[in-house]
């Protein structure tokens, strides 16, 4: 089933548009959460939440502001993301109390540091570009970097070590 269909019957409500779904992006999606969940339970329980996420937000989806593959994609990993989140606010704390809350300053100049960085990352190679979103979005390993490249791991190392320095220098600081 073509892309244009899942969207348009996930849409109508078709449940059968939520079968093709999974057949066509299931590994797609298990590909994104398995860097970001190691444990194989956990990340079959997200998986089932990123599909049930698509259906309740299929809604929101628009095609003008990206492809699908990258919408779903976005939904698996934040899904991910806020599953481990909640794991660890449910483990015991510790006798250290860390405060979770952010000054209105720092927030603001995460943002501007975040944008600084968005801007650095157009100015670097495409093939340098996916390998900082491997590695620093997606929370892949090198190990798996590396196979899926047919590199090395010391390759792709050396590789993200020139980035950080190339990106540090287009940052003009050290704290990429």
């Amino acid at each position: 089933m073509k892309e244009e269909d899942i969207i348009a019957r996930l849409r109508d409500g078709d449940s059968q548009a939520m079968e093709a779904l999974m057949q066509q992006y299931g590994p797609f999606l298990r590909y994104i959460l398995t860097p970001i969940l190691l444990n194989a339970s956990e990340r079959e329980e997200c998986f089932s939440e990123v599909i049930a996420r698509i259906w309740q937000k299929q809604a929101q989806y628009d095609p003008g502001k990206g492809s699908w593959k990258a919408w779903v994609a976005a939904i698996a990993r934040n899904t991910a993301l806020n599953w481990n989140r909640t794991r660890k606010q449910t483990e015991p704390l510790s006798e250290e109390i860390h405060a979770d809350t952010m000054a209105p300053e720092d927030i603001v100049l995460r943002k501007e540091r975040q944008k600084a960085l968005e801007q650095a990352l157009l100015q670097v190679s495409c093939q340098e570009r996916l390998l900082f979103y491997r590695k620093y979005y997606y929370l892949q390993s090198t190990a798996q970097i590396a196979r899926e490249l047919g590199m090395t791991e010391r390759a792709v190392e050396g590789k993200l070590y020139r980035l950080k320095k190339k990106l540090r220098n287009l940052l003009g600081e050290d704290t990429v």
